[in-house]
């Protein structure tokens, strides 16, 4: 046993539901950031300036889905370069294979393939042979045996949620919102979640509501402390900076999530703000204006199919009443009584 746990330490194979939730996951998020929703933006901005080079760019990026997700698992995870290398066919036949939930069973077979990739990593004089044979084979091998089920499950989840938020929008609202909100703001990855559910439709609103809420909430309640450089970078960047200071004091989490709480339901049953743009979308929030891009994505993808006639201008009214104007007005608003309170101090929202 001793030596089985010197072997692991030396190939540096961890197990660990950091490295494997956390890490890989946000690693995946990222993955997808860099094929599938950059491609979505590039194809959309061609799309509508007329511009066919960049719809075909767009048709590429999306197509590496899951080579990239596979990849940015497996850099997460540390792994040698041949492996790193492999897992390109890894995540390929992964997201093929898991439909609908591909890019949850990317993670998984990526996350085995990687482990297996480093124990055989160069332990034999053929390493050149032998490392993406294992890798691969691991990867593939799963996929085929696997991805099909955990697309299944994962797709059966996302369909659960998205059902139940049709059926109960106001109820699901609140709590598709404030989950996948608090999600984003966690070290773990919202898009990352949201993506591998494929949560679209008007639980994809209210994951999209939730996660500006906490974002573009925590830029404006900690205005007094971070001033303009606090409110681009969680604006526009991610509110996962006041993580740290969350765990310092949990009170300064009550607003935002309030905030999500109130938004949710408002984007479901006042604004019936649909997200039928990239799953992933619906989990970034205000990030790049990536939610908002995502959106726009959708209407344009129904006026296209002619299930949509426009964009009207309700659309975009809620679009931006839920994304930025209610969560800018009501969590200072909520902050201020928080500070009367004594919940919240000077200097505790300080990044």
């Amino acid at each position: 046993m001793s030596k089985f746990k010197d072997f692991l330490v030396r190939k540096n194979i961890l197990f660990s539901a950091k490295r494997y939730g956390v890490d890989a996951l946000g690693a995946m998020a990222q993955g997808l950031f860099a094929s599938l929703l950059i491609g979505t933006i590039i194809s959309t901005i061609g799309q509508q300036a007329g511009i066919p080079v960049l719809e075909q760019i767009g048709t590429y990026a999306k197509s590496m889905a899951g080579p990239a997700m596979a990849i940015s698992i497996g850099y997460a995870l540390q792994v040698p370069p041949l492996v790193l290398f492999s897992l390109a066919a890894v995540g390929a036949a992964g997201n093929a294979l898991g439909g609908a939930g591909g890019p949850l069973a990317v993670l998984v077979v990526s996350i085995f393939a990687s482990e297996f990739g480093k124990a055989v990593s160069k332990e034999t004089k053929i390493d050149i042979i032998v490392t993406p044979l294992v890798t691969i084979g691991v990867g593939v091998g799963l996929s085929m045996w696997w991805a099909p089920a955990i697309g299944s499950a994962a797709s059966w989840i996302g369909n659960i949620i998205m059902w139940a938020t049709d059926q109960q929008p106001f109820l699901m609202g609140i709590l598709v919102s404030v989950i996948v909100g608090m999600c984003l703001t966690l070290p773990i990855s919202s898009a990352a979640i949201c993506a591998a559910l494929g949560l679209t439709g008007l639980a994809g609103g209210a994951a999209l509501a939730g996660c500006c809420a906490q974002m573009v909430g925590f830029a404006f309640l900690s205005f007094k402390e971070n001033r303009w450089g606090g409110l681009i970078s969680q604006g526009i960047g991610t509110s996962m900076l006041q993580m740290g200071n969350i765990v310092k004091n949990p009170r300064i989490w009550i607003a935002p999530t309030l905030v999500a709480a109130i938004t949710g339901p408002m984007a479901t049953c006042l604004f019936h703000l649909e997200m039928n743009g990239p799953a992933i979308s619906s989990g970034m929030g205000t990030c790049g204006l990536v939610g908002q891009i995502g959106v726009y994505s959708g209407w344009m993808d129904e006026i296209a199919a002619g299930t949509r006639t426009a964009i009207t201008a309700m659309d975009w009214t809620g679009l931006v009443m839920v994304s930025l104007i209610i969560p800018a007005i009501l969590t200072p608003l909520l902050g201020i009584a928080l500070r009367r309170m004594g919940w919240i101090k000077p200097g505790d929202l300080t990044i």
